[in-house]
């Protein structure tokens, strides 16, 4: 352990090696702030996990409020650049809700850290959290957008209010990582098949499932 002066020593070997100092914090944060609790994890905690001196954590991020705000920020960020790229092709529009539902699923079955636990804390509530909350509103109107259309496309849906679903159903990754640990590869098939059948699409989901995930590897990225 080399001494750097004043303050805690950094450690020679970081346990978070191959990424930049930033993802090391924030995967050290995501770890702590979804086992430990936002609250309970102060920002010497994040540093101590990463292998570096709480000064050093600041140059990267001010407060712990904004290593929340980034992981939060993470949590979106890669279905909403989808839906936003989905309205610039000509799918249909079941095919471009399945997919999606599918690459949202896949995403929040496969991150290490169950990060969407995180919106419920108190603190997203604040006006701090507002940028957030804006961004994930519109992620959860473009579900509803193509939830509607398929709606119309299928002739209707004996659900009132079914295309506001299709986001909530979603999100029960969240709950089912909280309560087992993690979600089991079936969710990934049932999740979003299930959305369609709420919807009242009524066509061959295996064929389905196969244009979407043909469309999700055509994609633009």
């Amino acid at each position: 352990m080399a001494n750097l002066g004043p303050g805690r020593p950094r450690l020679d070997q970081r346990p978070r090696r191959g990424r930049t100092p930033r993802a090391e914090i924030l995967d050290a944060a995501g770890e702590l702030f979804t086992t430990n609790g936002y609250a309970n994890t102060s920002t010497r905690a994040v540093a101590d996990a990463v292998g570096i001196r709480q000064a050093s954590l600041y140059h990267h991020f001010a407060a712990k409020d904004d290593i929340l705000d980034a992981l939060l920020a993470e949590t979106i960020a890669g279905p909403l650049a989808l839906a936003e790229r989905l309205r610039e092709m000509s799918e249909p529009v079941h095919t471009q809700l399945y997919a999606l539902a599918l690459f949202d699923v896949r995403q929040l079955c496969a991150a290490q850290w169950n990060l969407g636990a995180l919106y419920l804390l108190p603190e997203l509530r604040t006006e701090r959290f507002a940028a957030f909350r804006l961004r994930r509103d519109e992620l959860r109107g473009h579900y509803e957008t193509l939830a509607a259309a398929v709606i119309e496309e299928s002739g209707g849906s004996s659900i009132e209010g079914a295309e506001g679903l299709p986001f909530r159903l979603v999100e029960t990754v969240i709950s089912i990582r909280s309560d087992e640990g993690s979600a089991p590869a079936s969710a990934q098939r049932a999740i979003p098949d299930a959305i369609m059948r709420m919807l009242g699409w009524s066509g061959d989901v295996a064929q389905l499932r196969a244009a979407a995930s043909e469309l999700l590897r055509r994609a633009p990225s």
